[in-house]
């Protein structure tokens, strides 16, 4: 958490009352004794945290999830996100109205700056020591972009990049928020974690069952939630949810995302 210290602007008639945009406080220590015209009070301005989203490009076939990716950017709002994606060719780009893959070819880092209205840095200058923690949206992107899980499964590869992110704060034990498809990649990087992607019986409610033994087979606890619900393995600081594993509608999808955020960021 960023704190800066601030000194009230002072009016004609004694203290001005200053309108800030998030939450401060005045400091306790001497901020009520001898306030002067040439000694303000000081405040202190806590800022929310600092939260990295990693994105897999901009579509649900062949990107991240646009839905979800937004959900995200909303509950992270009052605090502090900053978005980032690796700078790499998409392993393909579907067309969202046939389902069917085209001959163009997409950089992730461009795609995915749409989502973020152009404020995106390159995933390779993420600086874990300033950020209080991770979440990375799902859709099929982080299975093709983000690691190969769409082609080969249980025995993909990550993506070093997104690992190598992944372990640093995995390493420096700051909470990780994972939805939809990708808590495969902590299923795969960190065994022996407790995961969600929902339900592990397929069902109409439920396509991507699969996914959830497939997780299990790694290593991993699945653990059966609601989309409306939410895991945390304490002892990994992961929290994840299903999102749009689900067949279910958006603002079911919005309601577990938001629980997801708001707990990455408790346990910042």
């Amino acid at each position: 958490m960023r704190i800066r210290i601030f000194k009230v602007r002072q009016g004609n008639l004694g203290i001005k009352r200053l309108r800030l945009p998030m939450q401060c406080r005045v400091l306790k220590k001497g901020a009520q004794r001898g306030i002067s015209p040439g000694n303000p009070p000081a405040l202190v301005l806590t800022m929310g945290k600092r939260v990295a989203v990693v994105l897999a490009g901009c579509g649900v076939y062949d990107g991240s999830e646009i839905h979800e990716s937004s959900a995200v950017l909303v509950h992270l709002s009052r605090e502090g996100a900053e978005v980032y994606a690796p700078d790499v060719d998409q392993m393909h780009v579907v067309d969202h109205v046939k389902g069917q893959p085209t001959q163009e070819k997409r950089n992730v880092l461009v795609e995915s700056a749409r989502i973020a209205r152009g404020n995106i840095k390159d995933l390779a200058k993420l600086d874990v020591q300033g950020l209080d923690a991770l979440i990375i949206p799902g859709g099929f992107g982080v299975a093709k972009n983000l690691s190969t899980w769409a082609t080969q499964g249980k025995n993909c590869i990550i993506s070093k990049e997104v690992e190598d992110v992944l372990k640093a704060f995995h390493a420096a034990k700051k909470p990780i928020g994972l939805c939809c498809i990708s808590p495969v990649l902590a299923a795969k990087i960190f065994p022996g974690c407790e995961l969600t992607v929902g339900h592990d019986t397929e069902c109409e409610k439920w396509p991507y069952a699969k996914t959830a033994e497939t997780m299990k087979e790694l290593g991993c606890k699945h653990v059966n939630k609601h989309v409306t619900e939410i895991h945390v393995d304490v002892k990994n600081k992961l929290v994840t949810t299903s999102a749009f594993m689900c067949n279910a509608p958006i603002h079911e999808i919005y309601d577990g995302i938001g629980k997801m955020v708001k707990e990455v960021v408790r346990l910042a």
